[in-house]
């Protein structure tokens, strides 16, 4: 049928799905424990909201599942291509993934703690930095007493490492 005789009405919008957080393409997706399991969450809750759906008009329900299962399709591939670190086996003397660290911030006595977790489970207002930030980039393979310079546009940004621990 021609589009002349398809009222504007009956055009139904798109739904937008908000994309998950960013992972450049052929970059490993690594997870702590902690990341999986919200993972694996996430999904239980989006399975119990699918089958939850409960909307009179049959056009609302299908936008709503069409909404939900992009957002499964999109978790789910996160989920197969999650590769989950154990922290325990990290070198304990160094940061890498997983590692908690306490920071002290351009030599002033203020200090940070934060955490190199995977891209889906940062969240900077907990401490938690996802492995491809430019900190965590700068903070890999540093040890207790070294230093990372942070490069920003108003000039370097320099940490002390003062802890690293392995949750």
């Amino acid at each position: 049928m021609s589009r002349a005789f398809v009222k504007e009405d009956d055009q139904e919008e798109i739904p937008i799905i908000s994309p998950r957080a960013h992972l450049s393409v052929g970059e490993i997706n690594y997870v702590t424990s902690l990341g999986l399991r919200q993972l694996m969450d996430e999904r239980e809750s989006l399975l119990q909201e699918r089958s939850n759906v409960d909307i009179s008009y049959a056009n609302e329900r299908r936008i709503a599942l069409l909404v939900i299962n992009g957002k499964l399709q999109l978790l789910n591939d996160r989920i197969h291509s999650a590769r989950q670190i154990d922290s325990s086996s990290q070198e304990r003397n160094s940061i890498r993934f997983g590692a908690k660290i306490q920071l002290k911030i351009d030599g002033t006595v203020k200090t940070q703690n934060l955490q190199i977790v995977g891209v889906d489970e940062a969240d900077i207002a907990k401490g938690k930095i996802a492995f491809t930030s430019p900190l965590a980039k700068i903070l890999n393979h540093k040890k207790v007493g070294d230093q990372a310079i942070l490069k920003l546009e108003s000039g370097n940004r320099i940490f002390e490492i003062l802890k690293i621990e392995y949750p």
